[in-house]
């Protein structure tokens, strides 16, 4: 129960983060980053259902010495390793995926702050400087562009492209 119950907490403090939530909030329809967002959080709950549901299940076939209880508890064990062998292998296969749909919906926000003054964006922008304390792109050739200047948190400029 405790396994099922930490996954529990932990799919949830990753849902409603403020981090991935700024990302997923920003992100557009087209990126993939709000469906691996989600998919996670509900692949989370319905493992550690499933976890808690077999320990139940296990314990009570304990107290009650039945055989058909241990066979569910059994079965949904089963079930919620099988369940995890695919997003094992979808782990090994997508290893950058979240990271670079994160990055692209950065350059998105970036870009469009650096092209025009949109309030809207600028917003965004300063609100992922502040929660992932970066700041900026590294420019090859070393200068601080006016967006730093405006949305990074004061006293961040310097670390621009961290």
């Amino acid at each position: 129960q405790l396994l099922g119950l930490s996954i529990a907490a932990l799919s949830t403090v990753t849902h409603y983060g403020l981090h991935f939530t700024l990302i997923s909030d920003i992100s557009l329809e087209s990126n993939a980053y709000r469906v691996i967002h989600h998919t996670a959080f509900y692949f989370g709950i319905c493992l550690s259902m499933t976890l808690i549901l077999a320990a139940l299940l296990s314990s009570a076939a304990t107290v009650r010495e039945s055989q058909c209880l241990t066979a569910m508890g059994f079965f949904c064990f089963a079930l919620a390793f099988c369940g995890l062998i695919p997003a094992a292998c979808w782990r090994y296969t997508h290893s950058t995926e979240v990271e670079d749909s994160m990055m692209d919906v950065y350059d998105l926000v970036y870009e469009e702050v650096r092209r025009n003054t949109s309030s809207f964006r600028r917003h965004e922008l300063t609100a992922i400087h502040e929660a992932f304390l970066c700041c900026g792109k590294r420019s090859p050739f070393g200068d601080t562009t006016d967006v730093e200047h405006k949305t990074c948190p004061s006293g961040r400029v310097h670390d621009e492209g961290q």
